[in-house]
């Protein structure tokens, strides 16, 4: 029995697509899936189910991608289409952000007596870019190098006056359950799909992307909420770091010029556990 994880499945991608659909059955394993399944609510309904079957359990938080919306759409927009997300992954009897967190029921790592998933829904608010860049400018200085993001097209915040409301309180809504919720003498494997930290943002590609990559509110979570690992996605820059005794995994599949298909999805599948 092992916990694993993936990200960035990007579904939109027929290449994906096909991919996914050959995953062969996991039926002992917990799959982590750390957001951007697709941006249509169906499609990420679909390949919840599919996934739901093949593995004994899902745990699911969003991206920015499937919280995008587009004026042509008649699909909900901004908070109440993350609820709707919720509401669909939950019939299927994925685990949410919105949802207890689960304690893993498998083989333990040395020295872990305890281990809770924790799925969060963070969001960023623009924190992650250089101190001389003042919060108002940040979109134009992104712009200089063809690095802003869609999301300031095609992720509403409503009801939430900006991003950055609905960031700070998600954060707030998630500390609190932190804190409340994690038993004591347990270690946790925290799930976002943004990176916690900032110091763990390599894009050198896109450099200038790093505003819409996190919050430098989380930078201190994985000791505060004694990780025994952190799961990421977003940046599809596949990757393990260690600060201190907690391992940070960007687990990302990506875009189909950004993995072998020859190879499949399973080996793309992180061992978070087991």
């Amino acid at each position: 029995m092992r916990l694993l994880a993936i990200a960035d499945l990007h579904l939109a991608g027929a290449i994906n697509r096909e991919a996914l659909d050959a995953l062969p059955p996991h039926p002992d394993d917990w799959l982590i899936v750390a957001g951007d399944v697709a941006e249509r609510i169906d499609m990420v309904a679909d390949a919840l189910a599919l996934l739901a079957d093949r593995f004994a359990k899902v745990i699911w938080v969003p991206g920015n991608h499937e919280l995008w919306s587009r004026p042509s759409s008649d699909e909900p927009v901004g908070a109440a289409r993350y609820e709707a997300l919720v509401d669909r992954a939950r019939a299927l009897g994925v685990v949410t952000p919105e949802d207890p967190f689960p304690l893993w029921p498998g083989p333990l790592p040395h020295g872990v007596g305890r281990l809770a998933v924790a799925p969060m829904f963070l969001l960023y608010d623009y924190s992650f870019r250089p101190d001389d860049v003042p919060l108002d400018a940040v979109v134009e200085w992104a712009e200089e190098t063809h690095n802003v993001c869609s999301d300031e097209i095609l992720l509403s915040p409503a009801p939430f006056e900006s991003r950055i409301a609905w960031c700070h309180d998600r954060l707030a809504r998630t500390e609190r359950r932190l804190r409340a919720e994690i038993p004591a003498g347990t270690r946790t494997v925290l799930v976002n799909h943004w990176p916690l930290r900032r110091d763990l943002v390599r894009i050198p590609r896109v450099p200038r992307f790093t505003p819409w990559c996190g919050t430098v509110r989380t930078e201190d979570w994985h000791a505060r909420f004694d990780a025994y690992a952190v799961v990421t996605g977003h940046l599809h820059t596949r990757r393990t770091d260690m600060r201190g005794d907690t391992r940070f995994e960007e687990v990302s599949l990506g875009y189909p010029r950004q993995w072998d298909h020859a190879r499949g999805i399973a080996p793309y599948l992180r061992t978070i556990v087991g």
